[in-house]
């Protein structure tokens, strides 16, 4: 045990462990040498194994003791898949422990947000008892509808939207984030750390290619069950760059056919326009596809969540809060039986109203800023 660094704002601990077949669970106990104070629940600080960060899930904290306790069923094969990539990997032996309290620098700016915690607690007192539209309701009812407020709101009024940075490896792919639901923007870095827009195409994809024999019938395994490919012959032209005799061109696409007229009879084609590269996404799969000028390139993805996490991580911003009362309120009444229909309408109204004003208070438009960039109207605008 030994402590590896100390700040005003951060802590670190760290233990060498030997996990083995037979363990259940592994324990060791924070002290005020390293944390001063001892933190006061999971979300004040991250664990990492062999630099690897470990989901809260697979260990518990207990705060008055100090004592974390990781469960070896879960660590175990974690560690497997996180540190050698391979879930058969033998069990992890003498893995660096390294504790990290999170430091009040990373919790700045957090009083712009309000807790789901918090909004159940303010519900109800707001809304619910007696002489008030819900005289009762469960809590865990009201829990429901909060997470499916902020799943709601996190599509188009909230702004929940994260980023990861990878380097794109020389199969063109890049599998999606666990919590995607859609993309906001690609870009990939420069030299000069600028961001370029990656464009999605509409011309290829990544179709189900079935295996053929010699006659171009179908192959079937023993099973009776079809054979097919990993990988289709359309994509594995289009990473290899598409190129294609004249012969091949495609007859579709006037530049191809006359290339000396390109970009004089019709123009550009605006999406066309650009050496950015170009991806595509099999929502099926899970993964994106990438033109081959992107190999090796860092790629940058700013995707939207449904905001769903840990408590601390399912936070509401204070101008919305006011439309999440009126979201839950609406949504409970509408669930009950014997409420009168117009009760209902009102309060979908008012759901609707709020919601309008947490996305223009949300939107962040400033005077000034519109201003310098309206200065740039004087420059036609093609259509």
């Amino acid at each position: 045990m030994g402590l590896l660094g100390t700040t005003t704002q951060e802590s670190y601990y760290n233990q060498s462990q030997t996990f083995t077949g037979d363990s259940t669970t592994f324990a060791f106990t924070l002290n005020t040498l390293h944390f001063d104070p001892l933190p006061s629940a999971k979300s004040d600080f991250e664990v990492f194994i062999s630099d690897k960060l470990i989901n809260p899930a697979n260990y518990s904290y207990v705060a008055n003791t100090g004592v974390l306790t990781f469960l070896f069923a879960s660590i175990n094969l974690t560690l497997q898949v996180a540190v050698n990539n391979n879930a058969n990997a033998a069990p992890i032996t003498n893995n660096k422990i390294l504790v990290r309290q999170v430091g009040a620098s990373e919790q700045y700016g957090n009083y712009q947000f309000i807790g789901i915690d918090d909004v159940i607690s303010n519900f109800i007192v707001s809304y619910v008892g007696e002489d008030k539209i819900v005289t009762k309701v469960k809590r865990s009812d009201i829990a429901f509808h909060a997470q499916r407020a902020i799943q709601e709101f996190s599509y188009d009024t909230f702004k929940s939207t994260k980023s990861q940075e990878i380097e794109i490896p020389p199969s063109l792919t890049m599998p999606l984030p666990q919590d995607y639901v859609n993309y906001v923007k690609l870009t990939w870095k420069d030299s000069s750390g600028v961001e370029r827009i990656i464009y999605p195409t509409r011309n290829t994809s990544n179709p189900l290619a079935i295996l053929q024999d010699s006659n171009f019938k179908y192959i079937y395994d023993s099973a009776g069950n079809l054979q097919k490919s990993f990988d289709s012959t359309t994509w594995d032209t289009y990473k290899s760059g598409g190129i294609k005799s004249s012969a091949e061109e495609d007859k579709n696409n006037l530049n191809a056919i006359d290339q000396p007229l390109s970009g004089k009879k019709f123009g550009l084609t605006p999406e066309y326009a650009q050496l950015n590269g170009s991806f595509f996404i099999d929502p099926l799969k899970g993964v994106m596809y990438f033109s081959s000028g992107i190999a090796y390139k860092t790629v940058t993805l700013k995707y939207i969540t449904d905001g769903l996490g840990t408590d601390s991580e399912m936070v509401i911003h204070k101008f919305a809060e006011d439309a999440m009362y009126k979201y839950l309120i609406h949504a409970i009444v509408a669930t009950k039986s014997n409420v009168p229909e117009y009760l209902v309408n009102r309060l979908k109204k008012e759901k609707f109203a709020s919601k309008r004003v947490a996305k223009l208070r949300l939107s962040n438009l400033k005077s000034e800023e519109i201003t310098q960039i309206m200065r740039n109207k004087s420059k036609q605008i093609k259509h």
